[in-house]
Protein backbone atom coordinates (compact mmCIF):
# COMPACT_ATOMS: atom_id res chain seq x y z
CA UNK A 1 0.00 0.00 0.00
CA UNK A 2 2.52 2.06 0.84
CA UNK A 3 4.56 2.88 -1.96
CA UNK A 4 8.15 4.55 -3.05
CA UNK A 5 7.16 6.17 -5.92
CA UNK A 6 8.76 9.63 -6.38
CA UNK A 7 4.86 11.51 -6.78
CA UNK A 8 3.68 10.48 -3.36
CA UNK A 9 2.33 13.71 -1.45
CA UNK A 10 5.45 15.77 -0.07
CA UNK A 11 4.02 15.72 2.66
CA UNK A 12 5.04 12.88 2.83
CA UNK A 13 8.90 13.14 1.88
CA UNK A 14 11.33 11.67 4.39
CA UNK A 15 8.68 9.56 5.83
CA UNK A 16 10.73 6.44 7.45
CA UNK A 17 11.34 3.43 5.90
CA UNK A 18 11.01 1.53 9.21
CA UNK A 19 8.42 -1.63 8.92
CA UNK A 20 7.19 0.21 12.66
CA UNK A 21 6.53 3.20 11.22
CA UNK A 22 5.04 1.74 7.44
CA UNK A 23 2.47 -0.10 9.81
CA UNK A 24 1.62 2.99 11.70
CA UNK A 25 0.90 5.05 8.55
CA UNK A 26 -1.13 1.88 7.16
CA UNK A 27 -3.38 1.84 10.24
CA UNK A 28 -4.07 5.52 10.24
CA UNK A 29 -4.90 5.77 6.86
CA UNK A 30 -7.41 2.50 7.56
CA UNK A 31 -8.73 4.36 10.29
CA UNK A 32 -9.76 7.91 8.94
CA UNK A 33 -11.12 5.84 5.63
CA UNK A 34 -12.99 3.88 8.14
CA UNK A 35 -13.93 6.73 9.69
CA UNK A 36 -15.58 9.06 6.82
CA UNK A 37 -17.58 5.94 5.60
CA UNK A 38 -18.87 4.55 8.81
CA UNK A 39 -20.22 8.23 9.59
CA UNK A 40 -21.12 9.50 5.95
CA UNK A 41 -18.30 12.13 6.00
CA UNK A 42 -17.67 12.04 2.09
CA UNK A 43 -20.00 14.04 -0.39
CA UNK A 44 -17.88 13.35 -3.43
CA UNK A 45 -17.03 16.84 -5.22
CA UNK A 46 -16.58 19.08 -1.78
CA UNK A 47 -14.61 21.64 -0.78
CA UNK A 48 -13.07 21.07 3.33
CA UNK A 49 -11.79 23.50 4.94
CA UNK A 50 -8.65 21.45 7.07
CA UNK A 51 -8.12 23.14 10.02
CA UNK A 52 -4.37 23.48 11.21
CA UNK A 53 -3.41 24.34 14.87
CA UNK A 54 0.51 23.09 13.89
CA UNK A 55 0.05 20.42 16.88
CA UNK A 56 0.55 17.27 16.33
CA UNK A 57 -3.02 16.14 15.74
CA UNK A 58 -3.62 18.61 12.89
CA UNK A 59 -0.69 17.79 10.80
CA UNK A 60 -1.56 14.17 11.34
CA UNK A 61 -5.04 14.97 9.77
CA UNK A 62 -3.47 16.86 6.82
CA UNK A 63 -0.85 14.02 5.62
CA UNK A 64 -3.87 11.23 5.98
CA UNK A 65 -6.38 13.26 4.26
CA UNK A 66 -3.71 14.06 1.78
CA UNK A 67 -2.66 10.76 1.09
CA UNK A 68 -6.47 9.46 0.85
CA UNK A 69 -6.98 12.06 -1.94
CA UNK A 70 -3.63 11.11 -3.85
CA UNK A 71 -4.82 7.34 -3.98
CA UNK A 72 -8.21 8.51 -5.32
CA UNK A 73 -10.10 7.05 -1.76
CA UNK A 74 -11.12 11.12 -0.97
CA UNK A 75 -12.76 12.89 -3.70
CA UNK A 76 -13.26 16.00 -2.07
CA UNK A 77 -10.67 19.70 -2.77
CA UNK A 78 -9.16 20.08 0.54
CA UNK A 79 -8.21 23.66 1.76
CA UNK A 80 -5.64 23.57 5.06
CA UNK A 81 -6.73 26.61 7.49
CA UNK A 82 -4.42 28.33 10.12
CA UNK A 83 -6.14 30.74 12.45
CA UNK A 84 -3.46 33.03 13.62
CA UNK A 85 -5.15 34.00 16.92
CA UNK A 86 -2.87 36.52 18.42
CA UNK A 87 -1.21 34.91 20.79
CA UNK A 88 2.30 36.39 22.34
CA UNK A 89 5.10 34.30 20.38
CA UNK A 90 2.92 32.67 18.10
CA UNK A 91 5.50 31.72 15.59
CA UNK A 92 3.04 32.92 12.60
CA UNK A 93 5.55 31.91 9.98
CA UNK A 94 5.99 28.55 10.43
CA UNK A 95 3.00 27.40 8.75
CA UNK A 96 3.00 29.44 5.90
CA UNK A 97 6.16 27.94 4.93
CA UNK A 98 5.48 25.12 5.46
CA UNK A 99 2.44 24.44 3.48
CA UNK A 100 3.74 26.50 1.08
CA UNK A 101 6.97 23.84 0.60
CA UNK A 102 4.65 21.13 1.06
CA UNK A 103 2.20 22.45 -2.07
CA UNK A 104 -0.38 22.71 0.31
CA UNK A 105 -3.53 24.97 -0.97
CA UNK A 106 -3.67 27.40 2.40
CA UNK A 107 -5.55 30.32 3.90
CA UNK A 108 -3.51 32.11 7.34
CA UNK A 109 -6.13 33.97 8.93
CA UNK A 110 -5.30 36.68 11.41
CA UNK A 111 -7.90 37.14 14.48
CA UNK A 112 -7.01 38.78 17.69
CA UNK A 113 -9.04 36.58 19.78
CA UNK A 114 -6.39 36.33 22.36
CA UNK A 115 -7.15 39.86 23.72
CA UNK A 116 -10.73 39.26 23.87
CA UNK A 117 -10.94 35.68 25.57
CA UNK A 118 -8.06 37.33 28.16
CA UNK A 119 -10.07 40.55 28.74
CA UNK A 120 -13.22 38.77 29.32
CA UNK A 121 -12.26 35.46 31.29
CA UNK A 122 -11.45 36.22 35.27
CA UNK A 123 -8.47 35.39 36.89
CA UNK A 124 -8.33 31.77 37.61
CA UNK A 125 -10.69 30.44 35.32
CA UNK A 126 -9.52 28.92 32.02
CA UNK A 127 -9.71 30.17 28.67
CA UNK A 128 -10.50 26.62 26.61
CA UNK A 129 -14.68 27.34 26.12
CA UNK A 130 -14.50 31.03 25.24
CA UNK A 131 -11.23 30.43 23.05
CA UNK A 132 -13.19 27.92 21.14
CA UNK A 133 -16.07 29.87 20.59
CA UNK A 134 -14.32 32.22 19.02
CA UNK A 135 -12.23 30.36 16.80
CA UNK A 136 -15.36 28.37 15.63
CA UNK A 137 -17.76 31.27 14.59
CA UNK A 138 -14.18 32.26 12.37
CA UNK A 139 -13.39 29.25 10.73
CA UNK A 140 -17.35 28.79 10.14
CA UNK A 141 -16.89 32.52 8.34
CA UNK A 142 -14.09 31.59 6.41
CA UNK A 143 -15.60 28.38 5.47
CA UNK A 144 -18.83 30.53 3.67
CA UNK A 145 -15.91 32.37 1.86
CA UNK A 146 -14.12 29.77 0.25
CA UNK A 147 -17.12 28.01 -0.81
CA UNK A 148 -16.64 25.05 1.63
CA UNK A 149 -19.08 22.94 2.64
CA UNK A 150 -17.35 21.05 5.40
CA UNK A 151 -15.45 22.02 8.46
CA UNK A 152 -12.62 19.58 9.56
CA UNK A 153 -11.17 19.51 12.90
CA UNK A 154 -8.43 17.22 14.02
CA UNK A 155 -10.18 15.74 17.52
CA UNK A 156 -9.00 12.23 17.98
CA UNK A 157 -10.32 9.32 20.02
CA UNK A 158 -8.51 10.58 22.83
CA UNK A 159 -10.36 13.55 22.91
CA UNK A 160 -13.59 11.88 22.34
CA UNK A 161 -13.01 9.62 24.92
CA UNK A 162 -11.87 12.55 27.40
CA UNK A 163 -14.63 14.93 26.72
CA UNK A 164 -17.50 12.19 27.48
CA UNK A 165 -16.18 11.99 30.65
CA UNK A 166 -15.89 15.28 31.38
CA UNK A 167 -19.60 15.69 30.62
CA UNK A 168 -20.05 12.56 32.96
CA UNK A 169 -18.16 14.05 35.21
CA UNK A 170 -18.85 17.55 35.82
CA UNK A 171 -21.87 18.27 33.49
CA UNK A 172 -24.49 15.56 34.27
CA UNK A 173 -25.11 14.06 30.96
CA UNK A 174 -23.95 11.77 28.14
CA UNK A 175 -22.53 13.53 25.56
CA UNK A 176 -19.42 13.95 23.63
CA UNK A 177 -17.63 15.21 20.50
CA UNK A 178 -19.23 13.75 17.54
CA UNK A 179 -17.75 12.68 14.51
CA UNK A 180 -20.22 14.76 12.15
CA UNK A 181 -22.41 17.16 13.00
CA UNK A 182 -24.32 19.79 11.16
CA UNK A 183 -23.99 23.53 12.27
CA UNK A 184 -26.83 25.78 14.15
CA UNK A 185 -27.64 27.63 10.60
CA UNK A 186 -27.68 24.03 8.87
CA UNK A 187 -25.07 25.08 6.19
CA UNK A 188 -22.35 23.41 7.19
CA UNK A 189 -20.92 20.15 8.48
CA UNK A 190 -18.53 19.65 11.17
CA UNK A 191 -16.17 16.66 10.92
CA UNK A 192 -14.07 14.71 12.68
CA UNK A 193 -11.87 12.14 10.48
CA UNK A 194 -9.48 11.02 12.97
CA UNK A 195 -12.07 9.69 15.03
CA UNK A 196 -11.05 6.42 15.37
CA UNK A 197 -7.38 7.12 15.86
CA UNK A 198 -5.52 7.16 19.20
CA UNK A 199 -3.61 10.27 20.20
CA UNK A 200 -0.69 8.14 20.91
CA UNK A 201 -0.46 7.39 16.99
CA UNK A 202 -0.86 11.44 16.07
CA UNK A 203 2.26 11.81 18.19
CA UNK A 204 4.59 8.77 16.89
CA UNK A 205 3.61 9.72 13.12
CA UNK A 206 4.27 13.33 13.78
CA UNK A 207 7.55 12.97 15.26
CA UNK A 208 8.43 10.65 12.97
CA UNK A 209 7.50 13.09 10.17
CA UNK A 210 9.53 15.57 12.00
CA UNK A 211 6.69 18.42 11.56
CA UNK A 212 7.41 21.80 12.80
CA UNK A 213 5.19 21.53 16.14
CA UNK A 214 3.87 24.01 17.73
CA UNK A 215 2.40 24.02 21.35
CA UNK A 216 -0.63 25.67 22.16
CA UNK A 217 0.41 28.44 25.64
CA UNK A 218 -2.89 30.12 25.55
CA UNK A 219 -4.67 27.29 27.73
CA UNK A 220 -2.27 24.39 27.74
CA UNK A 221 -0.57 26.07 29.91
CA UNK A 222 -3.01 26.30 32.41
CA UNK A 223 -3.15 24.14 35.56
CA UNK A 224 -5.68 22.59 36.67
CA UNK A 225 -7.91 21.54 33.68
CA UNK A 226 -10.63 19.45 33.92
CA UNK A 227 -9.57 17.62 30.68
CA UNK A 228 -6.12 17.28 31.70
CA UNK A 229 -7.60 15.96 34.86
CA UNK A 230 -9.72 12.55 33.12
CA UNK A 231 -6.72 12.67 31.16
CA UNK A 232 -4.82 11.20 33.83
CA UNK A 233 -7.65 9.38 34.63
CA UNK A 234 -7.63 7.54 31.86
CA UNK A 235 -3.69 7.12 31.25
CA UNK A 236 -4.10 5.00 34.99
CA UNK A 237 -6.76 3.00 33.74
CA UNK A 238 -4.82 1.88 30.32
CA UNK A 239 -1.78 1.84 32.37
CA UNK A 240 -3.56 -0.84 34.41
CA UNK A 241 -5.31 -3.08 32.08
CA UNK A 242 -3.95 -1.69 28.12
CA UNK A 243 -6.66 -1.46 25.42
CA UNK A 244 -9.35 0.38 27.88
CA UNK A 245 -9.32 3.64 26.03
CA UNK A 246 -10.46 0.96 22.79
CA UNK A 247 -13.19 -0.87 24.92
CA UNK A 248 -14.55 2.13 26.11
CA UNK A 249 -14.87 4.06 22.47
CA UNK A 250 -16.67 1.04 21.51
CA UNK A 251 -19.13 1.28 24.04
CA UNK A 252 -19.66 4.87 22.33
CA UNK A 253 -20.89 3.03 19.28
CA UNK A 254 -22.72 0.09 21.11
CA UNK A 255 -25.41 2.00 23.09
CA UNK A 256 -28.65 0.82 24.22
CA UNK A 257 -31.18 3.04 25.19
CA UNK A 258 -33.36 0.75 26.73
CA UNK A 259 -30.73 0.18 29.29
CA UNK A 260 -30.57 3.98 30.34
CA UNK A 261 -32.53 6.21 32.07
CA UNK A 262 -33.60 8.84 29.78
CA UNK A 263 -36.93 8.78 29.25
CA UNK A 264 -36.54 10.86 26.71
CA UNK A 265 -34.83 9.10 24.79
CA UNK A 266 -36.59 5.92 25.07
CA UNK A 267 -40.27 5.72 26.22
CA UNK A 268 -40.05 3.25 29.13
CA UNK A 269 -44.19 4.33 29.97
CA UNK A 270 -45.06 2.35 27.22
CA UNK A 271 -42.93 -0.43 28.20
CA UNK A 272 -45.69 -3.20 29.27
CA UNK A 273 -45.69 -6.72 29.48
CA UNK A 274 -47.77 -9.19 27.04
CA UNK A 275 -51.62 -10.32 28.18
CA UNK A 276 -51.19 -13.34 30.01
CA UNK A 277 -53.44 -16.07 28.52
CA UNK A 278 -56.56 -16.44 29.83
CA UNK A 279 -57.27 -18.96 32.77
CA UNK A 280 -59.80 -21.24 31.69
CA UNK A 281 -62.52 -22.01 34.31
CA UNK A 282 -63.43 -24.53 37.05
CA UNK A 283 -64.56 -27.89 35.30
CA UNK A 284 -63.43 -27.13 31.65
CA UNK A 285 -61.49 -29.87 29.88
CA UNK A 286 -58.86 -27.68 29.15
CA UNK A 287 -57.70 -27.79 32.81
CA UNK A 288 -57.05 -31.49 32.62
CA UNK A 289 -53.34 -32.01 32.65
CA UNK A 290 -54.20 -35.21 30.79
CA UNK A 291 -55.68 -36.01 26.96
CA UNK A 292 -58.31 -38.98 26.93
CA UNK A 293 -57.16 -40.59 24.04
CA UNK A 294 -60.37 -41.40 21.96
CA UNK A 295 -61.98 -44.58 21.47
CA UNK A 296 -61.86 -46.00 17.57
Amino acid sequence: MLDDCDDIHPLFHGAPKTTEFRKLRKRLVQQVREATETFGMIQPGARWLVCLSGGKDSYTLLAVLHELKWRGLLPVDLLACNLDQGQPGFPATVLPEFLQKMGVEHRIEFRDTYSVVVDKVPNGRTYCSMCSRLRRGNLYRIAREEGCSSVVLGHHRDDILETFFMNLFHGGRLATMPPKLLNEDGDLTLLRPLALVAEADCERFAQGMNYPIIPCDLCGSQDGLQRQQVKRILDDWESRTPGRRNIMFKALMNVRPSHLVDPQLFDFAALMPEAAPETPPAGDDRNNSKQIPLLR
